[in-house]
């Protein structure tokens, strides 16, 4: 991928797993990145040092991204010290219930698929002006296998993304003839601490066993198909959806 050097790159939810390892890839590839957080101070600045290290640019900025306000705050930020956001990475994981329907309540269910929407709803409308402005911008959005595929007790999350990865394909209609792309990158099971609370081990054994590529993703998998979405060059493909379940569905 070329000419990403010096491009502005806002990555949410970016202080451990699926964010900290795009965070990483992307400023290694020439971006300046923005390392959006909520509470975990320590570990985004972890990320921003590990960036810094390798010789790239990088700045934590915490924000709560179902906060209008605070989201407005961070792109202003962002605005002020580098030009404004040039590739959106909404990665920020909404918490979730873990229930079957029979268990579950509107307040989980509704309630996740309002915060799943609003914090998308708010980042890229906030980006979306410097993008328009000049003429280019990329956006992706971390979807979910669990939108197309259902799979036991996972409802709240997999609505939600569903609701996301169509979110996504309205907006690349929308927002392609200004030169703006727009996709999802949509992973199966990913090893991680989430994981090891929603996936026992028997329910891990059978997803590695159902993979043809035999294991689970790991974060530097979906980085990738994140970081090509997000690239220069890759100006002819908006409202995709990538799947990066190592064959576990193939649709």
């Amino acid at each position: 991928m070329t000419g990403t050097t010096g491009r502005v790159a806002l990555v949410t939810g970016a202080s451990s797993g699926i964010g900290a390892a795009t965070a990483r890839l992307l400023a290694a590839r020439g971006m300046r990145v923005v390392v959006n957080y909520l509470r975990n101070t320590s570990a985004a600045d972890q990320v921003v040092a590990d960036i810094e290290a390798a010789g790239g640019r990088a700045m934590a900025v915490q924000a709560d991204v179902r906060d209008t306000t605070a989201v407005h705050r961070m792109t202003e930020q962002v605005q002020q010290d580098w030009g404004g956001v040039d590739v959106l990475v909404h990665n920020a994981l909404i918490p979730y219930a873990v229930k079957p329907f029979t268990d579950i309540t509107w307040e989980e269910l509704g309630g996740k698929l309002d915060a799943e929407m609003h914090a998308a709803f708010a980042v890229t409308k906030a980006v979306l002006p410097h993008m328009r402005e000049q003429g280019w911008g990329r956006i992706v959005y971390i979807g979910t296998g669990l939108s197309r595929r259902p799979r036991a007790r996972m409802i709240a999350l997999g609505v939600a993304k569903a609701a996301l990865e169509q979110f996504a394909r309205y907006l690349a209609q929308e927002l392609g003839p200004q030169g703006i792309t727009v996709n999802t990158v949509a992973p199966g099971p990913v090893e991680s601490r989430i994981a090891d609370d929603v996936l026992d081990d028997a329910t891990r054994a059978r997803q590695i066993a159902a993979t043809p590529l035999g294991r689970l993703a790991h974060p530097a998998d979906v980085a990738q198909a994140v970081a090509f979405y997000a690239a220069e060059d890759t100006s002819f493909m908006t409202g995709t959806t990538a799947a990066v379940n190592g064959g576990m569905a193939m649709d």
